[in-house]
């Protein structure tokens, strides 16, 4: 099975685990990210998700854990630009974040393309041992 179609066959799951990822954005937004600690709540809040995105596709037991997760990390890195793009103006009163710089976009996509990546490596490398 080629990725599109995989892509195609887990749409929804995709989605769905890329947006469950913005409860991280949503959480510095609204400040309580603040309340955990900046750097400790990044870094708790990135596991939380990474393992929930695990559960899931195990769980699911997707045929192609990589394609999916991938998937994910890079429909979360677009929502997310577009979070900020919609939240950023709102908030501070100008537009800020990825948008305002193209490389930005590109690097967003990049690092969420390889979390997915990682998390899907995992997740493979478990439903192998099944």
């Amino acid at each position: 099975m080629n990725a599109k179609s995989i892509v195609k066959e887990n749409g929804l799951l995709i989605l769905g685990l890329g947006a469950l990822a913005l409860i991280r954005p949503i959480m510095k937004m609204t400040g309580v990210m603040e309340l955990i600690g900046q750097a400790f709540g990044s870094i708790l809040t990135t596991v939380l998700i990474s393992l929930a995105w695990l559960a899931i596709v195990l769980a699911k037991r997707v045929s192609s854990p990589v394609t999916v997760l991938v998937g994910a990390g890079l429909c979360y890195a677009a929502l997310a630009i577009v979070l900020s793009g919609i939240a950023s103006p709102l908030i501070d009163g100008k537009l800020q974040g990825p948008l305002t710089n193209p490389l930005a976009i590109v690097s967003v996509l990049a690092i969420n393309a390889v979390w997915g990546l990682i998390v899907g490596g995992i997740a493979k490398a478990l439903s192998r041992q099944r």
